[in-house]
């Protein structure tokens, strides 16, 4: 997809190519099933860099494109990062990327905007419904006729259509939205916000999905496709088994702390030098676990003989469980479970997590000097990934990718100088 404007025919200058922007798509070997794939990243904050960071995990050369004024997760601090470029959040979002810095308020940065645009293979962006529409750019009247085979993934709060169509949308706004604030905490506490942020992180997931299911699809079809993927959308996805219970009892789900809304046992136990959680999750495990506690005749205890009946005694079922698992260290009985084929563990810090040898051996934590954070999360037997490396200063790239498309040293020096890719 060559795009070469008016002006810079009548002005005899080179060709602008915008596939060439993507300098390694065409060398890199050995990657993943992405390599060669050329995506431009026009999100910020967490579910459209996280969708394309997985992108590029798995070989896909992305250009990530952020304001002068930089994705504001980049002061999203303490820790920084010790050169100072970023936090620690940003760069857990956006590395294995090239960075450009563009003003698209300007002429001039639309008009560079056009040209990635046009060597793009997929294009992620979750700006405020009808921001590219009035740059010229909307998907379903401009980008959609003129790149058939583009695939476009649009993330958003709330849709761009509908009641609270265009609305924004931020995480914790969502999980209120959604009812999943409404069924974590105790029950004689308040709500509570689960401890990452969970629906942008399904979002992301959800994006990568689409955007595979629809090259898929074009691999048939020769077409691209919008992806159309909401907050909204994934955090009522993922109300398991919340929503199923209502629709079919009746009774709207109350907060239950760290019991299970259905098994029993399944939930954190204090031990005697920490927390242990145990799942229990059918007869079998549940003698298992009376046996290996020195509680055997719990398993034949009317009171406790199935599921359904250890739900409805459950505080007496815990309360026994309780003063026994209090007398053990956290390692010998999880040690002592695992052998007798009862899930359990010991409930770990994140330090503690990420240290752990399997996680380490199954290359989740990496720190080798270069790149200190987590790994590739999905293994592919023949296909491999990328090895992750850093996030990078805003606008490392800017210079290097423009003269990549055919811009020239005196053209990127105007540009520079007229603020176009930030502060001159």
């Amino acid at each position: 997809m060559t795009v070469t404007t008016q002006a810079e025919h009548h002005a005899g200058m080179p060709t602008i190519d915008g596939r060439a922007a993507w300098r390694a798509a065409d060398i890199a070997t050995g990657n993943g099933a992405l390599t060669g794939v050329r995506v431009l990243d026009l999100s910020r904050v967490l579910a459209g860099p996280y969708t394309a960071q997985i992108l590029a995990d798995h070989g896909a050369e992305v250009i990530k494109v952020e304001a002068p004024t930089g994705d504001e997760t980049r002061g999203w601090g303490p820790p920084f990062l010790e050169s100072g470029a970023s936090s620690a959040y940003y760069a857990s979002l956006n590395h294995s990327k090239d960075n450009i810095s563009l003003d698209l308020r300007t002429d001039a940065g639309r008009e560079i905007l056009g040209h990635l645009l046009a060597g793009a293979d997929i294009v992620i962006e979750n700006f405020k419904a009808g921001t590219l529409a009035r740059w010229g750019f909307d998907y379903e009247s401009v980008l959609s006729e003129r790149y058939p085979e583009m695939i476009y993934c649009r993330i958003t709060g709330f849709g761009v259509d509908g009641p609270m169509g265009g609305f924004p949308g931020y995480d914790a706004v969502l999980q209120s939205f959604g009812g999943l604030m409404s069924i974590n905490g105790y029950p004689d506490g308040n709500p509570l916000r689960v401890g990452i942020p969970i629906v942008d992180i399904v979002a992301a997931n959800m994006a990568v999905s689409g955007i595979l299911l629809a090259m898929l699809e074009r691999g048939r079809s020769g077409q691209g496709q919008l992806i159309d993927i909401t907050l909204l959308d994934s955090v009522i996805s993922i109300l398991h088994p919340h929503a199923a219970n209502w629709m079919v009892g009746g009774t709207v789900p109350k907060r239950t702390g760290d019991f299970h809304p259905t098994v029993a046992p399944y939930q954190v136990f204090r031990a005697a030098d920490g927390d242990f959680f145990v799942s229990a999750a059918n007869d079998r495990q549940f003698r298992s676990l009376t046996e290996t506690l020195g509680l055997p005749e719990l398993a034949d205890d009317p009171r406790f003989t199935s599921n359904g009946d250890r739900y409805a005694h459950r505080e007496e079922l815990v309360a026994l469980l309780s003063e026994r698992i209090a007398q053990c260290s956290r390692e010998d009985l999880g040690r002592r479970l695992e052998e007798a084929g009862v899930p359990a563990s010991p409930v770990h810090t994140v330090d503690e997590a990420l240290q752990s040898e399997q996680v380490r051996h199954r290359g989740l934590y990496i720190d080798d000097g270069d790149y200190r954070g987590i790994g590739v999360p999905i293994a592919l037997g023949r296909s491999g990934h990328r090895r992750p490396r850093p996030a990078v200063p805003l606008g490392s790239d800017t210079t290097a990718v423009l003269a990549a498309m055919g811009y020239g040293t005196d053209r990127i020096a105007q540009l520079r100088t007229a603020g176009i890719f930030g502060n001159p």
